[in-house]
């Protein structure tokens, strides 16, 4: 993996991915979330992320395991960011080390507390899979200085201990993404995935800039869907990470 040469990542991800590729000076191929359509040859790692950012898709089963036996057959990396696995609505998606029957071996699974406990700013992750892999990036993170400070790993350990935290702000998205929904569609807005997570995927039928704008006239910003990928360019990403009362006061300034 720390020679990875190509790179595959989802054609609408989170640019990390395409940029964690260039820094590594590796080609990187955007690929569709089928994994039977997906190289089977020189590939050394590809990404998933279930639930998406930013269109909130929940991968099935069945994805998944395709995406496993792709890996199996390639011996590639399967990595999977697994960041917004906290947060379901319309769907659940499940961890990929559930659906790994013990074999870790080429796995990884990402995780982070900026997104599970909202501490974005404490800058805490961990991830879980493959043992021999996990001590590369122990062995890279070593000498690149990127230890966690000890109060931010004792933060960490409490927020992992607790669950109701987590449910409840899993409780909140759904509310604001269900508020949100209603007025959008009611405008026009054609909602696509959304199952999960922190984000509504929608369009209108139009350029995505033209979208931004008509939300910038009503005092909302939103992403261009262009930021996550050329297939993106018709769509925008509404975050559901504001308060309560900017979300009702967001749906009154669209709807008015």
């Amino acid at each position: 993996m720390l020679s990875a040469k190509k790179v595959l990542i989802p054609q609408i991800a989170y640019p990390t991915y395409r940029v964690g590729g260039i820094l590594a000076g590796a080609e990187v191929i955007e690929v569709d979330i089928d994994a039977a359509t997906w190289p089977r040859t020189s590939v050394d790692l590809a990404w998933i992320n279930s639930p998406s950012n930013p269109t909130g898709r929940v991968q099935s089963e069945d994805e998944l395991r395709a995406a496993l036996a792709w890996m199996r057959t390639t011996d590639s990396v399967l990595a999977s960011d697994e960041c917004y696995l906290s947060f379901p609505d319309s769907k659940k998606s499940q961890s990929i080390l559930r659906l790994t029957d013990g074999n870790n071996r080429g796995v990884l699974a990402v995780h982070s507390l900026s997104k599970r406990s909202n501490m974005a700013g404490y800058r805490g992750s961990f991830i879980v899979g493959d043992p021999l892999l996990i001590a590369q990036l122990l062995e890279i993170r070593k000498h690149m200085g990127m230890m966690v400070p000890l109060p931010i790993q004792r933060a960490v350990t409490v927020a992992l201990a607790d669950e109701s935290h987590v449910i409840e702000q899993a409780e909140r998205y759904r509310n604001r993404r269900a508020r949100l929904r209603k007025a959008l569609e009611e405008l026009g807005f054609t909602i696509e995935f959304s199952e999960a997570g922190l984000y509504i995927w929608c369009t209108r039928g139009e350029e995505d800039w033209s979208t931004v704008a008509w939300f910038a006239e009503r005092g909302i910003l939103v992403t261009p869907g262009r930021f996550y990928g050329d297939q993106g360019s018709r769509y925008v990403r509404i975050a559901l990470t504001a308060t309560d009362e900017k979300i009702i006061e967001a749906v009154a300034r669209i709807s008015a």
